[in-house]
């Protein structure tokens, strides 16, 4: 494989690791709407403003409240997996290309 492959996989797996940290703020987020935490901490608005544009997105395209649970998050981790998926196997196919 030449070294364009290489850089083509380490942007594949830089890729990857943004969107599996992506997936996590939106685990930690929703396991903080169950606790109620103070609006006003800096932690907690920021994990707000990053997440609820995707939230946003989800929650126009389809009903997500289901007896008062939101299925938002759980539907976007798993539209974020298949995400993943193909794009390690697209940034491989390239990479062998290369």
């Amino acid at each position: 494989m030449s070294e364009l492959g290489i850089l083509v996989l380490k942007l594949g797996s830089l890729f990857t690791g943004v969107i599996e940290i992506y997936i996590w703020v939106i685990i930690i987020t929703a396991l903080l709407s169950f606790v109620n935490p103070d609006p006003y901490n800096p932690i907690v608005q920021f994990l707000y403003r990053i997440t609820n544009p995707a939230y946003s997105f989800v929650r126009g395209l389809i009903k997500t409240n289901f007896n008062g649970l939101d299925l938002a998050p759980l539907i976007i981790i798993i539209a974020l997996q298949v995400v993943v998926i193909l794009g390690e196997y697209v940034f491989s196919l390239i990479a062998k290309m290369l």
